[in-house]
C-alpha cells in the first residue's frame, strides 16, 4: 500500500533526518527573525497546500498517527501565532509552554515535536522555491528547536504537577486494607 504522496516526489523522512531531543537549547537571532517573517509572507499565500503537504507526510510516517491526531487541526495555526509573536518572545514562551501542557492532556510527548518540523519545512521548499536558502532553513529550524524545547518543559512540568496531585489524592484516601469489613 503506497502512500498518499506517492508519485509527487516526496519521501517519508526517515528517523535520522528529524532533530533529536539532545540537540543544543536555540537561540532566534534577529537573521531568522527576519528571514521566517519574511519567508511567512510567501508561505501563508499558499498555507493550505502546505498543511496538506505535511500532514500527508507525517502520516505517511505510522508512528507519528497516533501521537499527532490530536493536535493537527491547530498546528499551522500555532506556527502563525509563533511568527506573529518573534518581537514578543515572553508570549511566545507562554504559547508553547501552555501547548506542551495540553500535549501531555493528549498523551502526545515530547519524542515526536520534531516531526512537525521536520515535514513543515519538507512542505514549504518547494512553496519558497528559488527564496529557499540554507539560511533561512536554519531559521526555521531554529524557531522550531525554540519553540519545542519550552513546549517539552510544559509536557514535563504538567506531567510533575499530575504526578504530584495523584500522590496528593492517594494519600488523602483511606487505605482499604486496614477498613474493618
Amino acid at each position: 500500500m503506497g502512500c498518499a504522496i506517492s508519485g509527487s516526489g516526496l519521501t517519508p523522512r526517515t528517523a535520522e533526518s528529524r532533530h533529536t531531543e539532545d540537540e543544543a537549547p536555540a537561540r532566534l537571532t534577529p537573521d531568522h527573525i527576519q528571514l521566517i517573517r519574511e519567508s511567512w509572507k510567501v508561505i501563508q499565500e499558499d498555507i493550505a497546500k502546505v498543511g496538506i503537504i505535511m500532514f500527508v507526510r507525517m502520516f505517511c510516517t505510522a508512528v507519528v498517527k497516533r501521537a499527532l491526531l490530536c493536535c493537527f487541526c491547530s498546528v499551522m495555526s500555532f506556527i502563525e501565532k509563533s511568527v506573529a509573536r518573534l518581537d514578543q518572545l515572553e508570549r511566545l514562551e507562554t504559547l508553547a509552554r501552555e501547548l506542551g501542557k495540553s500535549h501531555f492532556r493528549y498523551n502526545a510527548p515530547p519524542k515526536y515535536y520534531g516531526y512537525v518540523a521536520a515535514e513543515f519545512i519538507c512542505a514549504v521548499r518547494p512553496v519558497l522555491k528559488d527564496r529557499w536558502t540554507s539560511e533561512l532553513e536554519q531559521a526555521w529550524k531554529t524557531l522550531f528547536q525554540y519553540v519545542t524545547a519550552i513546549m517539552k518543559d510544559g509536557y514535563l512540568e504538567e506531567e510533575r504537577s499530575k504526578r504530584s496531585h495523584t500522590l496528593t489524592s492517594s494519600k488523602e484516601r483511606p487505605d482499604k486494607r486496614n477498613t474493618a469489613i
